[in-house]
């Protein structure tokens, strides 16, 4: 017998766009706050049986800034921004 498929949430209790759309924009400002939104929606897609692609973008939001923060650090490039 095949595992039934998870029970859909009535559209009013969906919150998978809310936290990909907040995980997005949190994970250009504030990285510890995009992932935890985006695995919201994660978790919220499963839930609902929806496509997790907001999760996703996220995701990899939250990978390039993190890069692009390390790499800044290393290369010196945002010392110049703390004041001594």
């Amino acid at each position: 017998m095949a595992p039934m498929p998870p029970t859909p949430q009535p559209a009013g209790n969906d919150k998978t766009t809310l936290w990909g759309v907040l995980g997005i924009i949190f994970s250009i400002c504030c990285l510890p706050l995009g992932v935890v939104f985006a695995v919201l929606s994660l978790l919220e897609a499963k839930k609902a049986g929806k496509q997790p692609t907001l999760a996703y973008v996220g995701f990899a939001l939250a990978a390039v800034f993190l890069v692009l923060n390390v790499i800044g650090v290393v290369s010196g490039a945002l010392s110049g921004l703390s004041n001594k």
